[in-house]
């Protein structure tokens, strides 16, 4: 999983696209990346970033996405559907609820259809493998990516005993890249992820506190 993401929002699936790259997203959680894309009777006719045009049913695209990177980091608003069903998830799994929206917050700025380059999706950047074994249909759908998003966690937290600076490294750079370096790799992209997620969980629980005095 990335910081950088791909700015979320899904546009419509009618006519031609622009020239700029986009990635399209389909139905069973697949991604292209793509520069132009148009609809020819039920088939979605699209242009391929590396050359060449893939013919997909026009039910099958769920939507495309910018291909763009989204560098900000944001919270949900408090007492939004996305701030509620993150905590539920935390909860439900035994995690600290900051932490939970922490992720979220710098995953994917809580945009439900974040797609990363690399191909990681929703709220929680599931990469498709690791959607496909936690049980996670659809990763796009937010309830669903937060459940396996935080079981996914708890499990990391699990197998480095509690160590929440190695499970956040794992869930950034995954736990093979941990276990060969036996600790956070050495690259800046996990480093920096640990930190802002720790950071904004800190940041969170302070306001909270704040708030309630």
């Amino acid at each position: 999983m990335r910081l950088a993401l791909v700015l979320a929002g899904i546009v419509t699936l009618a006519g031609a696209s622009s020239a700029r790259a986009e990635i399209a997203v389909l139905a069973n959680g697949g991604v292209f990346k793509v520069t132009a894309h148009r609809d020819e009777g039920d088939l979605a006719w699209l242009t391929l970033k590396d050359g060449g045009e893939l013919a997909v049913p026009i039910a099958h695209v769920r939507g495309y996405v910018p291909d763009e990177v989204l560098e900000e980091v944001v919270a949900a608003p408090v007492g939004s559907d996305l701030h509620q069903l993150a905590a539920d998830a935390a909860r439900r799994h035994g995690l600290d609820p900051d932490l939970v929206l922490a992720v979220v917050s710098v995953e994917s700025a809580f945009r439900p259809a974040a797609v990363s380059p690399k191909g990681a999706q929703g709220l929680m950047q599931l990469m498709p493998g690791t959607a496909r074994e936690l049980g996670v249909a659809d990763p796009l759908d937010p309830a669903s990516n937060l459940d396996g998003g935080a079981r996914y966690l708890r499990a990391l937290i699990a197998r480095y005993d509690g160590d929440l600076t190695k499970a956040l490294a794992a869930y950034n750079a995954g736990p093979g890249a941990v276990d060969r370096h036996r600790g956070v790799p050495p690259y800046r992209e996990t480093r920096d992820y640990v930190k802002k997620v720790l950071d904004r969980s800190k940041g969170t629980k302070a306001a909270s506190k704040k708030k309630r005095s």
